[in-house]
């Protein structure tokens, strides 16, 4: 796609690479642009079920550019706040994409890379990837991401490492609910390939709106409101194509028309 994005399709699975080996993958607002456009052009396209996202070189993401930031320094604060807000549209586009979104974790992760982990609904790393959330050391906070990052570690793992820029490894991140999964380097993409077999068996309408469904439970207040609308939900799924499909290919003992060959 350019050369710091890289697009590669097979069948229906996009893998976006993040193609800034020399700075390990580091954001600057060219690249968050051409992702943000790239992630929303697939989730507009009905061909892709799964989108992967990874990096190239050493590191998954370590975060913000270096020049970017030292730029971003030297910028007032309408400047920095139009520079953020175009971070923040990339997190949420990821974050709400239509199509179910895997993490390939190879090697380091920091501060905005954490984010891109925490956006993606699956997340695999190796037992040799490192995260941080290094942005309190600057004298800085990681404000645009901590919404996903909270949301997939939980408030009180969130206190501690968004104070003290503490830098973890693969292990810590499974236990606090960063990654879903360690496996060695030798097995990460047979432990992806996994994960989109999995994905590429359910429905496509009902694997892209499960975070939509978590989303909406997460945030109800009204528990009658919700109990009214998921019930809706599953009685339009029941009587949709895809729900009909499913339901009969079951009772049929027979996989349904979405499940490839």
């Amino acid at each position: 796609m350019s050369d710091v994005l890289t697009l590669e399709r097979r069948a229906a699975v996009a893998r976006l690479r993040l193609d800034r080996p020399d700075l390990h993958n580091a954001f600057d607002a060219g690249l968050i642009a051409q992702l943000t456009t790239a992630l929303d052009t697939l989730g507009r396209d009905p061909e892709v079920r799964v989108v992967v996202l990874e990096g190239s070189g050493r590191s998954f993401s370590a975060g913000a550019d270096l020049n970017w930031m030292r730029g971003m320094a030297s910028a007032g604060e309408d400047a920095n706040r139009e520079d953020a807000l175009a971070l923040a549209r990339l997190m949420r586009t990821l974050d709400e994409l239509p199509k179910p979104t895997i993490a390939r974790v190879h090697g380091a992760a920091f501060g905005g890379g954490v984010g891109l982990v925490a956006c993606c609904d699956i997340a695999i790393g190796v037992p040799q990837a490192t995260f941080g959330l290094t942005e309190s050391r600057l004298g800085l906070l990681p404000a645009v991401i901590s919404p996903y990052v909270i949301a997939a570690i939980g408030p009180r793992q969130a206190r501690r490492w968004f104070a003290t820029a503490e830098v973890f490894d693969a292990a810590e991140a499974l236990r606090i609910g960063l990654l879903h999964a360690v496996v060695d380097a030798a097995q990460l993409d047979a432990e992806i390939d996994r994960q989109i077999a999995l994905l590429r068996k359910a429905g496509p309408v009902a694997a892209a709106g499960a975070k939509r469904l978590v989303r909406t439970v997460t945030a109800a207040a009204d528990r009658d409101r919700l109990d009214h609308d998921n019930a809706a939900l599953i009685a339009a799924l029941r009587v949709s194509p895809e729900g009909q499909e499913g339901l009969g290919a079951f009772l049929d003992k027979r996989a349904p028309a979405w499940v490839a060959p």
